[in-house]
């Protein structure tokens, strides 16, 4: 092999190492932007992912988030941020009767020793109850609201088939206060009554659980009320008490009671029993506290323009075999403010006589009166109403709260109306921000409402409501005590007595109704049934302990002017 042969070779050689060289590289880079452009997509799908997620469908992401961090149901609070109704941790007693298998016994001991152990831990439980639920065999709960040291000795008992899982349970930690207002919740974890079944849809949406519902009730207010509603009516011996305190301006509820109560953390028979609203749904004739709005009418419609004008009060008016008579006589003649003092119903009959059936029934319309009341609550009484025109008989009837029969909160609503300037608003638990009160409807003249004001006050400084007039808070209103109908007409032994009040008169901001159910005379009221002995102390002690609170200070410098009143009715105020 000549020289030539040989360079040939090996330049050859060299060519074909270095094409090899070029093939290795070619394929090594492209194996590596295979790889990026594998990575590069894989990166990009997991980018469009977490973009749809975050921008197009957030829903999931965040209310799983929302679920994790906030209880299952919202808080409610007063109109301070003070907790009527929140969410907590607790344990249950369940009853697993599987927890040792299937086939066996599920308790190691007696069903009878097991129950006699859980009463020691639990008094108020039925020993036998509990017996004859375990040898049942059927699971269960056994008892909710399980304090942690309770199950710390559940669970020394030994027995697997008594477990204490751990649950989000509502609580009420102010107890019974304003029970009928809140309702409670029921095990299938929704509202029952009151505003937790109103509120039901906001209070279980995540997206509104962190923010608390917020009612107008002021817990303080709600407080006070209840204790003087209670007092009152245990010291009078009556199956029931309903009141309220109602801002005149905005129609604000800031304190609603019935009693008897119940206890929204323990629902019971008893509680079932008790769960009945006097103050929304019950309907009473209220007697007396209508003679103010009878008035009122007669005042705006012009009938009556001078007030001492003078009505025979002496003789009972008959008419179609009814009779319409006084208590007492009051004296010969009276005229409207001695009436309304006095509480005349014969005096009263002939104003409203003289306006007239439709024009009385037209009022009536315009606070309300002939429909439910304006509240959110669900269960809301309808009025026993004479929807036809009125005949002369019933006109006179009405005119002094009977033949109609309305709930308190009509009565509240009506005496708001008469004493805001005669601006009727409706009745509500949410909290009004200033400025967003409801526009209202007006149903007596400005003028009206001054003339009444100062009737009001004047029933408190010289007639039956001097028990409320509590000092320095110029309260005024009026009583009302009415036979309740029964079997063969309306029944002597048994009354509804009603205090209508409002103060402070000079410039009315709240209405407050008390009201007692079938009140016994008794030495608390001097042995007397009716509103001036039993229904009006319960507004003077409560005045002085909730005025402060709501920014009315006692004050006895200066009151509303009854100068052209007062010769009226022969005094003056002491």
């Amino acid at each position: 092999m000549n020289a030539l042969t040989i360079s040939t070779a090996i330049t050859t050689g060299r060519v074909e190492l270095v094409n090899t060289r070029q093939r290795s590289l070619f394929t090594a880079r492209f194996r590596v932007l295979w790889v990026v452009a594998i990575f590069s997509l894989i990166a990009l799908v997991a980018l469009m992912r977490i973009a749809y997620i975050g921008v197009v469908q957030p829903g999931p992401s965040r209310t799983s988030m929302a679920e994790a961090l906030l209880p299952p149901r919202g808080e409610i609070t007063d109109r301070n941020g003070v907790p009527l109704a929140r969410a907590f941790p607790a344990y249950a007693l369940w009853f697993n009767p599987t927890a040792l298998g299937d086939g066996g016994s599920p308790l190691v001991k007696t069903p009878a020793e097991v129950a006699a152990e859980l009463v020691k831990i639990f008094p108020d439980m039925d020993a036998k109850w509990l017996t004859r639920r375990l040898a049942s065999g059927k699971s269960g709960y056994l008892r909710r609201r399980v304090l942690p040291e309770e199950a710390n000795r559940i669970q020394a008992i030994g027995e697997l088939a008594l477990e204490v899982p751990r649950e989000t349970d509502r609580h009420y930690p102010q107890g019974t206060m304003a029970a009928h207002v809140l309702g409670y919740v029921g095990a299938d974890g929704h509202g029952r009554v009151g505003m937790e079944s109103v509120l039901d849809k906001q209070l279980l949406d995540p997206a509104q659980r962190g923010k608390p519902a917020m009612l107008s009730i002021d817990s303080r207010v709600q407080g006070a009320l209840e204790d003087e509603l209670r007092r009152g009516m245990l010291a009078v011996d009556a199956v029931g008490a309903a009141g309220l305190v109602l801002d005149v301006d905005t129609g604000e509820v800031l304190a609603l009671a019935s009693l008897p109560e119940f206890d929204p953390n323990k629902i019971d028979a008893a509680g079932e029993k008790n769960m009945f609203n006097r103050v929304t749904n019950q309907v009473y004739e209220l007697g007396s506290t209508f003679k103010p709005l009878t008035v009122a009418a007669a005042i705006d419609a012009g009938t009556v323009t001078d007030l001492s004008r003078r009505y025979q009060a002496a003789r009972p008016l008959e008419m179609g075999g009814f009779r319409i008579r006084d208590s007492h006589v009051m004296g010969a003649t009276l005229n409207v403010p001695e009436a309304l003092i006095h509480s005349s119903n014969i005096v009263t009959a002939q104003v409203a006589d003289e306006l007239g059936g439709k024009a009385l029934q037209r009022y009536m319309t315009e606070l309300g009166m002939h429909e439910r009341p304006y509240i959110e609550l669900p269960a809301r009484g309808f009025p026993i109403w004479h929807k036809g025109d009125w005949p002369r008989l019933r006109t006179m009837t009405v005119s002094y709260g009977h033949g109609i029969a309305v709930t308190p909160l009509h009565l509240a609503s009506a005496y708001a109306t008469m004493v805001n300037g005669g601006i009727w608003r409706p009745a509500t638990l949410h909290k009004v921000e200033p400025g967003h009160a409801a526009k209202g409807r007006r149903v007596f003249k400005a003028s009206t409402s001054a003339r009444m004001n100062q009737l009001l006050r004047m029933i408190a400084v010289y007639g039956t409501g001097k028990n409320a007039d509590a000092p320095g808070f110029r309260v005024g209103g009026k009583t009302g005590s009415a036979e309740k109908p029964g079997a063969g007409g309306y029944q002597r032994s048994t009354l509804v007595s009603t205090f209508a009040a409002a103060f402070p008169m000079d410039r009315p901001r709240y209405v407050i109704i008390a009201m007692l159910d079938e009140p016994k005379g008794t030495a608390a009221s001097s042995y007397q049934r009716t509103a001036a002995w039993n229904a009006a102390p319960i507004v003077g002690r409560l005045v002085p302990r909730i005025g402060p609170l709501l920014g009315v200070m006692p004050d006895d410098t200066h009151d509303i002017d009854l100068t052209d009143l007062a010769p009226l009715v022969g005094g003056k105020k002491e």
